[in-house]
């Protein structure tokens, strides 16, 4: 590659005859032999184009490379899932503002009118989703459709491309990409900027809004907070509903060994509950709630003794010396006493007089009562509960067992008392257990309602104070995000696919994660810098998925589409594989361990634009994306090489370590020199190197992003298969104009012309011209 800056223009853009590299053939048919041999590719790749060359190599011999293209059904399922996940969660925000309560007229107008607001984007993203739903058989946005509104959640272009290599010297080998239209939001414009610049400006605007609408400022952190409970709270409750329900199954089968593995399950799953609500924003934002209500009375306004008992203190904050062997609670020790743990569980009851009706049920309150000052000591109180209802199970636990024990083993000072102990029933462990297992399910429901009604208000108070620049930008990011998923979820499952029999790749991914590197091609002036405002965040907001491998329930094509679950804060995407596939994975993948990406993106413009920007404008923006993508970059490679062996990596003919492009790439990252592409390509190789996914960017991924890919498939052809060094440019302008790429740019816009004049390519790196008769100003 560096060669080339030193190569005349009139060299590159040769056309004479005897120069042109032999294209073999073209087939679309003949990328099936691919894909009947691999059986994954059917569920989520689709027609295919494929185009195959045969290059001299250094020492004379020949080489074949097969390009292959193919589109994604990704494109669409993985968009029209997060529809469906977004209308639900604004739908279940909706009813939790309605289960607020009741509230002074101020706040019941707040309210309302967020109320409305989400409404709105339910309605939108139902018209939309239906909009989708009338589409079939199509795979793939083209780009002239980017700023289309029914289509906006799509990603732009979005293809796989797979560079197969045989050569004399070395086995086959492959070499796989992404290309897709930088995520952004076409539609709504960027004429205020893109995400990244919404979103700080955003910020420093909400403080003044919260003091006109009389709200309290939640920071970002806050807010993500509070979704994090109300996400946390919403996974745990079902588990330890069940666990608790397994607990009682277990006693009423007599078995210790299944009652000490629940109890077990339970108490950690208890512990992290109430770790999770062991949070000051949740205590203040109970009073918050308690101050928006109708007569609310603050201690100012009545001098009056707090109502309520002492501070209980944190339960489960205890001393780690002596863990339990069952249940790891912090401070519990099997000797407890049953009569210690029946006075516990006496005083939770007192504790809980006010929300049970004598020897009822719970009884859910709609508000706290409003005729007496807010007891800031009570939500002490009601989460200690949850850890005292605990311990009431786990004394009466050892309790049964200890006298199971004493049964089964009698020494003969103990055998008169054993002959005294009544003989129990299978059943009487389970009588015993189950007011203790009530009452802690019981608690734990008092415990979440309180609880999600104090992050709902929070939520209430930050939509409030944003209206309605906040729901915009929400909508903006929803739109960014779903196109940056849509294309990870593709290269995770294109990787994953060719990855299956590298058990050193299956190690990394279970124990470390892949890396996704995103490479962009965008200018920092004009439109673009909001493009990749958008896309900064966009690929941020990625850290935010995990993937898990599933089995397959059959091995229908419908079975093996990925799925997504979850919501705003955090989402997984499922992947089936079949049922024979599945099982050769390692047993901590089979075991449904998420696995983690870590999304990189490193830009450097080369257009016209980029020109300005840098002579005139600002490459600021550009330059931060690198340096921070940089050192998460470098971070990564640090957590690999700790837990994974090197070797477990792959082997490349260029013995550069990676260590030295990682410095390199520092070095390049500081450097202050125009259009330094250089960046691309180290970041580039160090991703090829660390098994990670690689993507191509620009606007629409037709134009700049085919000179990248094609330039990137020669420096391979090159560095790793001898490629010589007199066909590299001859091969370069072959592969640009007869192969994928340009099939590519006529799927786009029906036109085998890449949409650059002259002006334009003057301004390009040499390396990114292609050669004459291929280019032409084309609106696209």
């Amino acid at each position: 590659m560096g060669e080339m800056e030193d190569v005349d223009v009139d060299h590159i853009t040769t056309e004479i005859p005897s120069h042109k590299c032999p294209l073999v053939y073209e087939s679309a048919s003949h990328a099936c032999i691919d894909r009947e041999n691999n059986p994954l590719t059917g569920p989520v790749f689709k027609n295919p184009i494929c185009k195959v060359y045969r290059f001299q190599t250094v020492d004379s011999k020949w080489m074949l490379v097969r390009e292959q293209m193919e589109e994604c059904t990704l494109s669409f399922s993985i968009p029209k899932q997060l529809l469906s996940l977004y209308i639900q969660e604004d739908m279940s925000r909706v009813q939790d503002l309605r289960e607020l309560g009741e509230l002074s007229p101020h706040w019941d107008n707040l309210r309302k009118e967020v109320m409305t607001r989400y409404g709105g984007i339910i309605n939108s993203y139902q018209e939309t989703l239906a909009e989708l739903d009338k589409i079939t058989g199509c795979s793939f946005k083209p780009s002239c459709c980017k700023a289309q509104k029914s289509l906006e959640f799509i990603p732009i272009n979005l293809h796989t491309q797979r560079m197969r290599v045989t050569c004399p010297r070395k086995t086959d080998a492959f070499y796989d990409i992404v290309t897709v239209g930088a995520p952004a939001a076409h539609f709504q414009g960027f004429k205020c900027g893109g995400l990244q610049r919404l979103l700080t400006r955003y910020e420093t605007e909400k403080k003044s809004f919260s003091t006109a609408y009389q709200c309290i400022y939640y920071s970002p952190e806050h807010t993500a907070k509070a979704q994090e409970v109300l996400s946390t709270m919403s996974l745990l409750l079902p588990l330890i509903t069940s666990l608790a329900d397994q607990l009682l199954q277990a006693a009423q089968e007599h078995s210790s060994p299944g009652l000490r593995d629940a109890l077990k399950n339970l108490s950690d799953k208890t512990e992290q509950f109430v770790h999770t609500l062991k949070d000051e924003l949740v205590k203040s934002a109970l009073l918050a709630l308690h101050a928006a209500r109708p007569g609310y009375v603050s201690k100012h306004q009545k001098q009056t003794p707090v109502l309520g008992g002492q501070h209980q203190g944190h339960i489960l904050q205890g001393s780690d010396q002596n863990p339990s062997p069952v249940q790891g609670l912090p401070g519990h020790s099997p000797a407890t006493s049953i009569t210690d743990s029946t006075a516990v569980c006496n005083n939770v009851e007192g504790l809980q007089s006010t929300t049970r009706g004598e020897g009822g049920p719970l009884k859910h309150q709609d508000s706290i009562p409003h005729h007496k000052e807010y007891d800031e000591e009570e939500w002490d109180r009601v989460w200690a509960n949850v850890a005292k209802c605990l311990n009431c199970v786990i004394a009466m636990v050892d309790k049964l067992q200890e006298e199971d024990n004493s049964k089964q083993n009698p020494v003969p000072e103990q055998q008169q008392l054993a002959d005294v102990i009544i003989s129990h029933k299978p059943g009487d462990w389970r009588e015993q257990l189950c007011p203790l297992v009530t009452r802690l399910k019981e608690c734990v429901m008092e415990v979440v309602e309180k609880a999600k009604r104090a992050m709902t208000f929070v939520l209430l108070q930050e939509a409030a104070c944003s209206i309605p620049q906040g729901f915009l930008l929400q909508q903006r990011r929803d739109v960014v995000f779903s196109q940056a998923l849509a294309a990870l979820a593709c290269g995770f499952v294109m990787r994953l696919y060719a990855g299956m029999q590298d058990q050193g790749f299956l190690r990394q991914l279970h124990l470390v994660g892949l890396v996704a590197q995103f490479e962009s091609l965008l200018s920092t002036y004009s439109e673009e810098i909001g493009m990749l405002e958008d896309m900064e965040v966009g690929i941020s907001d990625l850290q935010r998925v995990l993937f898990q491998i599933t089995e397959a329930k059959t091995d229908n094509l419908s079975d093996l589409q990925p799925l997504v679950c979850g919501r705003r804060d955090h989402f997984t995407v499922e992947v089936p594989l079949p049922r024979l596939v599945f099982q050769t994975l390692p047993e901590e993948i089979k075991e449904g361990k998420p696995l983690r990406v870590f999304p990189v993106l490193f830009n450097v413009g080369i257009n016209e634009q980029q020109t300005i920007a840098e002579r005139f404008g600002d490459i600021s923006l550009q330059e931060r994306i690198n340096q921070r993508n940089f050192e998460m970059l470098e971070a990564y490679y640090k957590s690999l090489s700790e837990k994974v062996p090197l070797a477990c990596l792959p082997c490349f003919q260029t013995q550069t370590d990676i260590k030295e492009l990682l410095e390199t790439l520092g070095q390049n990252v500081v450097t202050k020199k125009r259009k330094n592409v250089e960046i691309l390509w180290i970041a580039g190789t160090i991703c090829r190197r660390l098994n990670g996914i690689r993507f191509t960017s620009c606007k629409s991924a037709k134009d700049r992003t085919s000179m990248s890919v094609t330039l990137e498939q020669c420096a391979l052809l090159r560095d790793e298969h001898q490629l010589s060094k007199d066909f590299f440019i001859r091969a370069l302008d072959c592969m640009r104009r007869e192969g994928c790429r340009i099939e590519n740019v006529q799927k786009n816009i029906r036109c085998r012309k890449y949409a650059f004049n002259m002006l334009q390519l003057m301004a390009f790196p040499k390396c990114y011209r292609p050669p004459e008769g291929t280019y032409g100003k084309v609106d696209s």
